[in-house]
């Protein structure tokens, strides 16, 4: 059986799940050989994970719950609320690590998008480093069968237990909302299944076929860019 070949995600997530730090120089060179892009697209997730330390640094005791319930309720329905210049008219979807809106960009110019926010309570060291890493990715492919990155940054949430800290970003959600939480806009393309398009369409086999390779080169850019 033949090793598969490794994808800049999956040496990304061996190094912050299995080594520490100072061994990533030499895991990069081990990994990745002498291919050089994707020794760079590792290095970039690595750097993108190193900027997000700073989401890590809460105190692990004294977490009340009754104020994360209320964290989770303003996040599970936000409908209205502005994170940045956006404001979130629709839930789309939901995750593993994130919840997808249907938001209006108010500036500097408007525009409907979709943005990607993790969900609270899941802002572990690994949960926030894979997050980042799809933002990561996200951001490195160029292709006109997937869908563009347009923004990154943070959003204030309330700090549990009722901490008064200093706001760690400028973006608000709701009046009161202070630490810091990652999200990331894209372009919000409408459509349908494809199985269900197809139907509709009545499509015959050969067109049926012609859409899927259209679908896989799609897929093989995505796994080309880690």
């Amino acid at each position: 059986m033949n090793t598969p070949t490794p994808t800049a995600q999956s040496i990304f997530l061996d190094a912050i799940e299995n080594h520490p730090p100072e061994d990533w120089p030499a895991l990069i060179a081990s990994a990745c050989g002498q291919d050089e892009a994707l020794r760079r697209r590792v290095t970039q997730l690595l750097a993108a994970h190193a900027q997000v330390e700073n989401f890590m640094a809460r105190p692990a005791g004294g977490i009340d719950a009754q104020a994360r319930a209320a964290v989770d309720e303003q996040f599970s329905q936000p409908l209205g609320a502005m994170i940045g210049p956006y404001k979130l008219l629709e839930q789309l979807g939901e995750g593993g690590m994130g919840i997808v809106y249907v938001a209006e960009q108010t500036e500097p110019v408007r525009r409907t998008v979709a943005l990607k926010i993790i969900k609270p309570g899941m802002d572990s060291r690994q949960v926030i480093a894979r997050f980042e890493a799809e933002r990561q990715s996200l951001a490195m492919m160029d292709h006109p069968n997937i869908a563009k990155i347009l923004d990154a940054g943070t959003v204030g949430v309330p700090p549990l237990g009722g901490s008064s800290a200093a706001p760690q970003s400028q973006d608000r959600l709701k009046p009161g909302l202070q630490q810091s939480r990652p999200y990331f806009v894209m372009e919000l393309v409408r459509g349908l299944p494809i199985t269900e398009y197809c139907d509709q369409a009545n499509l015959d086999i050969r067109s049926r076929l012609a859409l899927f390779h259209t679908v896989c080169q799609a897929v093989q850019h995505a796994h080309q860019k880690g």
